[in-house]
């Protein structure tokens, strides 16, 4: 073999060292070793001639030079070449070479390819020099670096590569994220949700302006509610719980639930019509959140989507909640599986899979715990139990974190972040409850007759087989349990049916579900613990449940209907299902994996939504969507302060619906209870118009009294409405279907 220095006419021989093979470019086959032996049998060489030519990579390190160099003395390196292929050629011994005239033939062939190939390999290495010259006069063997053939070797082999893939343009980019965020998963659950409360409320937007679900009583007062929530906290948001209705008590918005969390929806629009479209549009989406909600919460403690959606539908479509669609305030408990999903959630805890510190997010803390006073803004009825379950879980989780810490000997990872979340949180949260609870506390102050009393409790505590009878709104079960209704003393609020297939998904769960054991059995223990408080005294005379907390827990003594407390049983009866329900999807998509050919698989995975269809179906409602009574004309220029006759409670509440036209103050209202000064008036204005009646309505400052014709058969107004009053003093005039008084 040979080795070559840059600038020797020719390569030097050399004996006492190997020579080294010639460096290769990128992508190239590695050159033969230079110690081939030369003792190759004849056969073999010829074959091998023959069958190969060799390559310009098999010339000597010599000859590779610089690309496309000349050899000082004139000649090209082809020269070189040709010795090489001479010395390639001449390893046989002459007598075996020179034999044959076929063997002779044969080498000359492959004499002939090898220089054929090196003057093709010559021609590509002279079209990169040209290259090279352009910008600047050729570098000499010696100085050239061994970096410079690769920008040239980069740009031959550039056309094999694949294209690049083009950049897309801002409104691609856009459309792209646009179909990301409408396939999402959060995003279809939100939709379905939507679209399922349309639904299952159905009538409620198909009059929207003119009917109210289950009756026009208590819808009427809290659309009057969020209508005034939202007037007042625009106009003179001091005045907020000094309400235009019972004039003049004070304090007189805290009468009963506020619903003040819908406070931004009553900004919008004005009048009776509009406050009666704002409540159906509420009634609608306070389903949709309650199912979304539910669905959040089983899907971070573990379900799978389509137990988690049963959940979602099992809790929000129960039948006995049915009968409660004219108290939006129950209905609207979306807040209460929502809020714990996002704590959850920022806390890096689910059911299924135990605490996981690298899934901690205060953000997530921050959002759960804003929820969670939303909640508690909407009413106490259903938010003072779920302040006292937040309390309670935040106690337990610190006494599980202390006995951690002493049974290991250290801490779990919590964070100075999670814990400032968490306090700040609390704190806005417990303030919300404060401020929410003072004009309450102020209302007991003032009629101390309005608190509730263990009797009363007694009268609305359901017995246990409200727990099995639905309400005559649930169109699967209303007129089998027709009977069963009639035996309950107060069936509106003791119908406490949440629906016989989450009960049968639930007892499933027990057995069957991706929940460890232990958490089944504590799922089950709450289940009991909730049923037997929603029992209220009928459970020993609520001596160790209901009791206790109306003696000694604060506020708890303003909650007149325990069967409300059904809703927990609800949320833990859905987790039970969800469970089921999952382990059951996942097991069928074990079965339609291991299965060859798969074609069951589509089927068993329909099978899976059973479940969902069956708990769906028993939520159909059968409720009633009255018109709402229309606002009489007299009341659109009536002069406030003003008195609306007859007064009772039912009508009251729709005088309250027409106040939201200017709100007036007016001495009718409707609530939980009924002042004593507004009984006075009832009962003095019995004989209106008469002078007593008069002097008495003027020391309240009432400047108008309506009468409506339409309500007068039967009362005491039937004979005296037509009555002459100019000695009275004041004047009387008919406007439409109602007489109006001037005092």
């Amino acid at each position: 073999m040979t080795t070559g220095q840059p600038g020797n006419p020719r390569p030097t021989p050399t004996d006492d060292a190997p020579s080294r093979p010639a460096p290769t470019r990128a992508g190239d086959p590695p050159a033969p070793p230079a110690s081939a032996t030369a003792t190759s049998s004849t056969d073999a060489t010829a074959n091998t001639d023959a069958d190969r030519p060799p390559r310009a990579d098999d010339t000597p390190s010599g000859t590779a030079g610089a690309e496309g160099a000349t050899a000082p003395n004139g000649r090209p390196e082809r020269d070189a070449t040709k010795n090489y292929i001479a010395k390639v050629g001449g390893r046989k011994p002459a007598a075996k070479r020179g034999s044959t005239k076929g063997a002779a033939l044969k080498d000359v062939a492959v004499k002939d390819a090898a220089v054929k190939d090196v003057a093709v390999k010559d021609a590509d290495e002279a079209e990169g020099t040209k290259a090279d010259d352009a910008d600047g006069p050729r570098k000499a063997d010696g100085d050239a670096k061994p970096g410079d053939a690769r920008p040239v070797e980069a740009e031959r082999w550039e056309a094999f590569a694949s294209a690049p893939e083009p950049r897309p343009s801002r409104l691609s980019r856009a459309a792209r994220a646009v179909g990301r965020f409408l396939i999402h998963e959060w995003t279809l659950a939100t939709l379905g949700a939507l679209a399922l409360a349309v639904l299952m409320t159905w009538p409620t937007l198909r009059y929207p302006r003119y009917t109210l679900p289950q009756d026009h009583w208590d819808p009427s007062l809290q659309a009057w509610q969020m209508a005034w929530s939202g007037h007042i906290l625009l106009a003179d948001p001091a005045r907020l719980w000094q309400s235009n209705t019972f004039f003049p008590e004070l304090w007189s918005f805290a009468f009963s639930d506020t619903l003040l969390g819908y406070a931004p929806a009553g900004m919008l629009g004005s009048g009776p019509e509009d406050a009666v479209l704002r409540y159906n549009i509420v009634f609608v989406l306070a389903h949709a959140l309650a199912t979304l909600g539910a669905y959040a919460l089983a899907r971070q403690l573990g379900a799978g989507r389509i137990g988690a959606a049963v959940a979602g539908v099992g809790y929000t479509y129960a039948p006995w909640l049915l009968a409660q669609a004219g108290h939006l305030h129950v209905l609207s408990n979306g807040g209460i599986p929502l809020a714990l999903a996002m704590l959850a959630r920022g806390h890096g805890w689910s059911l299924r899979h135990g605490y996981r510190p690298e899934r901690r997010h205060d953000g997530w803390v921050y959002a759960g715990w804003l929820v969670a006073a939303w909640q508690v803004s909407l009413g106490f009825g259903i938010g003072l139990p779920f302040a006292y379950f937040l309390a309670g879980a935040v106690l337990v989780v610190a006494v599980l974190f202390g006995v951690r810490r002493l049974k290991s000997g250290r801490a779990l990872p919590f964070g100075r972040r999670l814990l400032v979340a968490d306090v700040v949180g609390g704190v806005f949260f417990a303030g919300v409850g404060l401020l929410m609870a003072f004009p309450y506390f102020k209302v007991t102050e003032l009629h101390p007759y309005a608190e509730r009393t263990i009797r009363d409790i007694s009268i609305f505590s359901p017995p246990a087989s409200g727990f099995v009878t639905a309400p005559a709104e649930s169109r699967i079960w209303g007129g089998l349990h027709e009977g069963a209704r009639a035996a309950l003393p107060w069936h509106p609020e003791m119908t406490l049916l949440p629906g016989f297939v989450l009960y049968a998904l639930a007892a499933g769960g027990l057995f069957f579900s991706v929940w460890r054991l232990r958490h089944r059995l504590l799922l089950l223990v709450g289940v009991l613990v909730t049923m037997a408080f929603a029992m209220g005294t009928r459970f020993f005379d609520g001596t160790f449940t209901y009791v206790p907390l109306f003696e000694h827990a604060p506020g708890w003594n303003a909650l007149r209907t325990p069967g409300r407390l059904m809703l927990w049983t609800t949320l833990l009866l859905a987790l039970l299902a969800a469970g089921a329900v999952t382990a059951l999807t996942d097991r069928v998509r074990e079965l339609a994996a291991q299965r060859i050919p798969s074609w069951p698989g589509p089927w068993l995975r329909m099978a899976t939504l059973l479940p969902l269809l069956l708990v769906t179906l028993e939520g159909l409602n059968a409720t009633p969507h009255p018109v709402v009574p229309a606002q009489p004309a007299a009341m659109r220029a009536a002069e406030g302060p003003l008195l609306v006759l007859p007064s009772n409670q039912s009508i009251d509440q729709h005088v309250m619906l027409w106040s939201t036209d200017g709100f007036p103050d007016v001495v009718n209202g409707g609530s939980g209870f009924t002042p004593r000064q507004l009984d006075d008036v009832r009962r003095v204005s019995q004989s209106f118009p008469d002078q007593t009646s008069v002097d008495y309505l003027r020391t309240f400052g009432v400047r108008t009294v309506v009468l409506l014709r339409s309500q007068v058969p039967g009362t005491p107004w039937e004979i005296t409405i037509d009555a002459p009053v100019e000695s009275l003093g004041i004047t009387r005039q008919d406007v439409g279907d109602a007489v109006v008084y001037r005092l």
